[in-house]
């Protein structure tokens, strides 16, 4: 039986059946098995085997390619991160709604494909990351360490609380591929270089100046010629973004200030004796200690510590001996540089200050009492214990103001809280409407606009009110927003009672306006073609001084104008140094738009390349290393960017 079972399982049929069941399944698997990307992903990035560089990318040959994929969780954190980074930076200008928009997620997108396609060079590259520099990398970091030195429980606790949590595993595996994939980047960076010839050269180009003469011409009379209604359409058409209505809000508002409500009512006395008395610890003054103390530095081996010990005990005696002067002593004996010449002397010491053995000893002691040795990091320490003051509390009557002012500051401050907290759960039963709750609480409701968010004024001139007047929630739902701060006790809650959204002018409102704008143009038209005549004329032979007695034109000369400075203006000395320069003793002419809208036609007579005498060799040394990390940041760019064109990328952007 089980034999006839084998032989009927085992033929060219069963075989073909088999085949002709598997193409169903085909259909359901993950996508990123037959080299798209996966449904949790964002991207893949895709490198073709070592051993087969030209080996196709079509599947089923993509199953040789090794793939990295970005998933939606790893760009949603880094996206998050780029967005906490944009908020630090911009501050209360930062808008959220602009940041999300598909420029800025591509932009995360690239970073990270970035480092994909460079891990997938590095492992390509047989690139191993050992543990031992896994594991000095780690305790290299700041947040890790404690005192200067790596702590394991500091470590473990900063990834607890990190976001999201880490293990120390998770952690470490992070650092691993960190450094896999900056091997190679980091070493191009460092390779780049810059000849001796070549920062000369900029050098040169840096310090050039220019000898430059302008003719400015006069600014040109207005336009004042007929536009048709031709003219009208096509400008309006064609420029129909200078001629819109920006997006505009009216709103209604109750403001909460705990400056404009009724004083509250000082507290009595018993009340402030009561509050005295709970926090009677805050009036005790620290306590401080006059000390001093002889150091004796330690080795790492034991017969050194051994010795240091013996020889701290020895002073510690000598110290305790009738009539020993222990100023003296520290001069003679400590290995503290700090308060040997002062005889050991550390000043008033209080509480945090010192490390924990030595102020344990110290705050243990008794006025003129001597102890030791007390071992530290430092080494072993003989204390001296000159005298003590502080630890002793204020009477009540001498913080009664104090605590009179927080109290009245506290009930100020708890007034305003239990009214806001009124106002806002009014709200929440009927969160379309402002006016109901805020005439049961007794504020009145204030209304402004229309505005935009170029005019807005008052209170709507808070970046966090203007962001939430024109946010989608408040504009479409009509709903109450959330209290908004102002300041210290001071909070607002807005509706938008009228939303009309940004849209075209009518032609018919906008005439005037397209009308001064044809006729500008046509005077800066007119400008700018005066001035091309006028440089034809200079280029067929005229010179600029004839020029400007025959045109009566301003002459303005600049000699040893210096490169990048603004003068006459930044557009003008730019100009100035991107004609090229003089031969033969001719000239070299250009034309340029100042800021008043005049034109000026140049001549430029004669360049004078930076002296390298008047650079000191430190400023010289820097300029070189700064164009070595240029050259060496471009060919790390290069690098990516030619790994890019040879690997295969995939991007899901609905995803993003």
């Amino acid at each position: 039986m089980l034999q006839k079972l084998r032989d009927k399982t085992s033929g060219w049929i069963v075989t073909v059946i088999l085949g002709l069941l598997m193409i169903p399944f085909l259909f359901v698997i993950d996508n990123s098995y037959l080299g798209g990307v996966g449904a949790q992903n964002v991207a893949k990035v895709s490198a073709p085997p070592s051993w087969w560089r030209s080996a196709p990318s079509w599947w089923p040959m993509s199953f040789l390619w090794n793939h990295h994929e970005i998933s939606v969780e790893d760009f949603r954190t880094r996206f998050e991160q780029a967005r906490m980074d944009a908020r630090q930076q911009q501050g209360d200008s930062f808008d959220p709604r602009e940041f999300e928009t598909t420029e800025n997620k591509r932009v995360v997108l690239d970073q990270l494909i970035d480092e994909q396609v460079v891990r997938l060079a590095a492992e390509d590259a047989r690139i191993v990351i050992g543990d031992e520099a896994v594991r000095n990398y780690i305790a290299a970091i700041p947040a890790f360490q404690r005192d200067g030195k790596f702590d394991a429980e500091q470590y473990r606790l900063v990834l607890a609380q990190s976001q999201p949590p880490r293990t120390p595993a998770m952690f470490d595996q992070v650092v691993r591929t960190s450094l896999q994939q900056s091997i190679i980047p980091t070493a191009l960076a460092q390779s780049g270089f810059a000849t001796k010839g070549e920062s000369e050269r900029l050098l040169k180009l840096l310090g050039e100046t220019r000898d430059v003469e302008f003719a400015m011409l006069p600014a040109p009379e207005a336009d004042t010629a007929a536009v048709d209604d031709a003219q009208i359409k096509q400008w309006y058409d064609t420029h129909t973004r200078d001629f819109m209505q920006p997006e505009s809000v009216s709103i209604e508002y109750v403001e909460l200030d705990a400056a404009r409500m009724p004083a509250a009512t000082p507290a009595d006395e018993a009340a402030l004796r009561r509050r005295y008395e709970e926090e009677k610890a805050r009036f005790v003054k620290p306590e401080q200690r006059l000390a001093s103390h002889i150091l004796i530095s330690a080795g790492s081996d034991a017969a050194a510590q051994k010795a240091a010990e013996a020889k701290a005990a020895k002073l510690a005696a000598d110290a305790k001996q009738p009539g020993a002067d222990f100023a003296a002593l520290a001069k003679a004996n400590s290995d503290d540089p700090g308060s040997k010449a002062e005889g050991g002397d550390l000043g008033w010491v209080e509480h945090g200050v010192m490390v924990k053995p030595f102020e344990d000893a110290l705050f243990a002691m008794q006025p003129g009492e001597i102890s030791g040795p007390v071992k530290t990091e430092f080494g072993y320490h003989v204390l001296k214990l000159r005298e003590v003051k502080g630890g002793e509390g204020r009477p009540f009557e001498e913080v009664r103001d104090q605590l009179a002012a927080e109290q009245l500051q506290a009930d100020t401050e708890r007034a305003f809280n239990e009214l806001g907290g009124r106002l806002v759960d009014l709200v929440y039963k009927n969160p379309t409407v402002l006016d109901s709750a805020a005439k049961e609480v007794g504020l009145p409701v204030q209304t402004l606009g229309p505005f935009t968010r170029a005019t807005a004024s008052g209170i709507a001139a808070n970046p966090a009110v203007l962001r939430a007047a024109f946010s989608d929630a408040l504009k479409e739902d009509g709903t109450v927003s959330d209290p908004i701060e102002l300041g210290p006790n001071h909070n607002v809650m807005i509706r938008v009672t009228a939303h009309t959204p940004e849209q075209a002018i009518p032609l018919a409102q906008a005439r005037e306006q397209v009308i001064a704008a044809v006729r500008a143009h046509r005077t800066e038209e007119a400008a700018k073609k005066a001035a091309d005549a006028l440089l034809a004329k200079l280029q067929g032979g005229q010179t600029l001084q004839a020029l400007a007695e025959g045109e009566k034109l301003q002459l303005l000369p600049m000699p040893g104008l210096p490169r990048s400075a603004p003068v006459p203006t930044a557009a003008a000395n730019r100009a100035v140094f991107s004609v090229v320069p003089p031969t033969d003793g001719k000239p070299s002419y250009g034309k340029v738009e100042m800021d008043d809208g005049r034109y000026a036609v140049f001549a430029v007579t004669k360049v004078t390349p930076g002296d390298l005498k008047e650079v000191p060799e430190p400023q010289l040394a820097m300029l070189k290393q700064q164009l070595s990390q240029i050259d060496g940041a471009a060919a790390a760019k290069a690098f990516v960017d030619g790994l890019r064109k040879r690997f295969k990328v995939q991007v899901q952007e609905s995803q993003l």
